[in-house]
């Protein structure tokens, strides 16, 4: 299976879950984002690292990761987002120590976390981005949505058209109900309600 690059294009506030934020990754060579919901700590930590001038006066624990990795010649080389079962994604962190490789799994936050303090490389498999990618507005008008930080269970994934409340499942819509739910939430930019639609479309497909 074909990897596709993938670069961290920010990080958005859930409006629908208190205290989850949607990571939002970017396909390098195309359009598609990869929106993954995680939890507020690991927000904050990748936050500190996309903002080099930000400093903690004390090491978060994946700066401490990185310090224990450092001292004991341990480089996290690449980070594999390598597979996707009902909406949650599973990732692994591939190290080097002494010319030895070593695969370990991880949360894709924890991941992404500590790919950014190695500066190593981000990747998925093309049928993972086939399925949980999404598109902008065609005319690739992204409004305010810059670089950087926007405005935990993994997972990926308002607008006029039907909107589920708090206490109401995605599975009661139709699928032609959820793709129109979709392209309204993408129009929107909550890339995190885009995710959970996108999910819901995905396993009734799969």
């Amino acid at each position: 299976m074909s990897l596709v690059k993938l670069t961290i294009k920010g990080i958005s506030y859930s409006q629908t879950q208190n205290g989850a934020y949607a990571l939002i990754l970017n396909e390098v060579d195309g359009e598609r984002k990869l929106p993954i919901v995680i939890g507020a700590f690991e927000a904050q930590s990748i936050a500190i690292a996309l903002e080099k001038e930000i400093k903690p006066p004390r090491p978060l624990t994946h700066d401490l990761f990185k310090s224990f990795a450092d001292r004991f010649d341990i480089v996290v080389k690449q980070v594999i987002i390598h597979k996707l079962v009902d909406g949650v994604f599973y990732s692994s962190i591939i190290c080097e120590r002494d010319k030895i490789e070593e695969i370990i799994d991880a949360r894709t936050s924890d991941a992404i976390a500590l790919a950014l303090r190695f500066q190593a490389p981000i990747f998925t498999y093309k049928n993972i981005l086939d399925k949980a990618g999404i598109y902008l507005n065609p005319s690739g008008n992204e409004g305010e949505m810059g670089d950087g930080v926007l405005s935990e269970p993994e997972t990926f994934g308002q607008s006029n058209e039907p909107t589920p409340t708090a206490g109401s499942g995605l599975n009661t819509y139709s699928l032609a109900e959820l793709n129109d739910m979709l392209e309204a939430a993408v129009q929107d930019e909550d890339y995190e309600k885009a995710a959970r639609i996108r999910d819901e479309i995905s396993k009734r497909e799969s």
